[in-house]
């Protein structure tokens, strides 16, 4: 109960108090609770504030509580009725104490006018509610792929009626209301519609034959697999839940017995997630496209996977990119840059290093493509320039790939001014920019995001050979070519 009285406190005060919810949870020493949970947690209920209201005026259930002589705030009423009816895991926390029982003793006549209410709105699931702050809250376009693994995009409009009827826009900003579809010029087999459009509701959705993710979050796998001439029958998703990433790996894989994406994950609740999206996406073909495997990345030995040739690495984050996600118990909330905690940031920044580092010595990998949720640089470019920085990836011929390797004809890229640490020269800066990606909140139709592709040239260059392919592209090399001299290297600074 810790967690409710503690968040009972913002609520009370968010009519009165100045600033944001946001730097009042997270500026806050006294908390003893999570700022990430309490921040979801407050913002969440003032979202779906009216309905629960509503629900405490049909089913009497303060008068109720009273009659057992136990008192309980409005606030604090709100906050358990919306983990128990409103939030995905849909219970209470766990702990003992007088007012949950009480609450808890009136869960059937709660439970009873939710459904009523859902009833009257005429709605299936939360998320269909219409809210006050939907215009805050939702992303402005609601995005999701084809999944190729289970079918093809001609069948797919054959068979799902209401994809085929929607009319084709150019751009997403003509996505102005349902109705429309565009499909993006970035990612293959992904698709914007208006958020509006009740997607979970198709039959597609519930069949896995589409897979709602965000626009930004399929970088890493078609980063990865975008270039013919690098073909990845091993890949490695390092941190995999809840399986987005994963499933849209895999269904880039080659056809054929030895294809495969080895998925990791440590938390024990979010393999059960992940084995669910992955069994949905995939199948009767999930044992041989998909293996699970409960355990910490870190703790791989790189030796054990010969054959995986190109990594996905997306690590925990500040989840600084993420919007309208409050109620995701796994989403880290975003903080303005007045309110970033930078131990916080150092201490994901550090984390983020050693699973990247790790994630470089396989002996089989020539590319790996490290992503995160995050706006800020001290996860992002810092991150991949202290990689850069580091003797022993260098030595192993780690660099950035080019920008035509990467995306290449999406705008927004890294921030060139970061890598000042590695070059003086503007054109170095530039190159190295260009190996990484970012999106901007909204403005870019979705999640906030980073990607960065790290590439062996050696290795891609044998590959190429191998395989009979001329490998045209180029690499960033940290700015540097085989000509330079020491001399000419002036620029480089340790």
């Amino acid at each position: 109960m810790k967690l409710y009285f503690e968040a009972e406190r913002f609520l009370k005060q968010n009519d009165k108090a100045s600033g944001s919810l946001q730097s009042r949870v997270f500026n806050d020493k006294r908390l003893t609770s999570s700022p990430k949970h309490v921040f979801a947690l407050v913002y969440s209920t003032i979202k779906f504030k009216d309905y629960i209201d509503q629900i405490i005026k049909k089913s009497k259930v303060k008068q109720e509580i009273a009659r057992g002589k136990v008192r309980i705030s409005d606030e604090l009423l709100r906050l358990l009725i919306h983990d128990l009816l409103f939030s995905p895991r849909g219970r209470i926390e766990s702990g003992k104490h007088p007012i949950k029982d009480a609450f808890l003793a009136n869960k059937t006549r709660l439970q009873a006018e939710f459904i009523k209410l859902k009833l009257k709105y005429k709605v299936k699931a939360v998320s269909e509610l219409p809210t006050k702050d939907s215009s805050e809250d939702e992303t402005p376009v609601r995005w999701f792929r084809i999944n190729t693994i289970k079918i093809d995009k001609d069948r797919f409009f054959k068979k799902h009626p209401f994809f085929a009827k929607l009319q084709p826009v150019n751009t997403i900003a003509e996505l102005t209301s349902p109705g429309f579809i565009y499909s993006d010029d970035y990612i293959p087999h992904l698709y914007g519609i208006h958020p509006k459009e009740k997607l979970s509701a198709q039959e597609a959705y519930k069949l896995g034959e589409v897979i709602i993710q965000d626009r930004a979050s399929c970088f890493p796998a078609h980063i990865l697999n975008q270039d013919p001439n690098d073909v990845h029958k091993q890949v490695m998703d390092a941190c995999s839940a809840p399986g987005n990433k994963t499933t849209h790996a895999a269904a880039y894989l080659p056809q054929g017995e030895d294809s495969v994406v080895f998925a990791t994950e440590r938390d024990a609740k979010r393999v059960a997630i992940l084995r669910t999206m992955c069994e949905k996406a995939t199948g009767k073909n999930r044992k041989r496209l998909v293996q699970i495997t409960h355990k910490d990345f870190t703790t791989i030995n790189p030796e054990d996977f010969p054959d995986v040739t190109g990594l996905i690495v997306d690590p925990s984050c500040s989840g600084s990119g993420i919007f309208g996600r409050a109620m995701d118990e796994n989403s880290e909330e975003s903080k303005s840059d007045s309110t970033i905690d930078q131990e916080r940031l150092r201490k994901l920044a550090s984390f983020q290093f050693v699973i990247m580092k790790h994630a470089l010595s396989f002996p089989g990998a020539r590319k790996v493509v490290y992503s995160t949720c995050s706006i800020h640089a001290e996860e992002n470019e810092r991150v991949v320039i202290d990689l850069l920085l580091d003797e022993q990836i260098r030595n192993q011929g780690w660099t950035l790939a080019s920008r035509d390797k990467v995306i290449p004809e999406w705008p927004r890229r890294g921030i060139e001014s970061e890598f000042v640490k590695m070059s003086r020269d503007e054109q170095v800066c530039r190159d190295l920019a260009g190996g990484c990606v970012r999106a901007n909140p909204k403005e870019d139709g979705g999640i906030g995001f980073f990607a960065a592709c790290f590439v062996k040239r050696e290795a891609i260059d044998e590959y190429a050979k191998n395989n009979g392919a001329a490998d045209n592209g180029k690499v960033c090399d940290n700015g540097k070519d085989n000509n330079e001299t020491s001399e000419d290297w002036q620029g480089f600074d340790n």
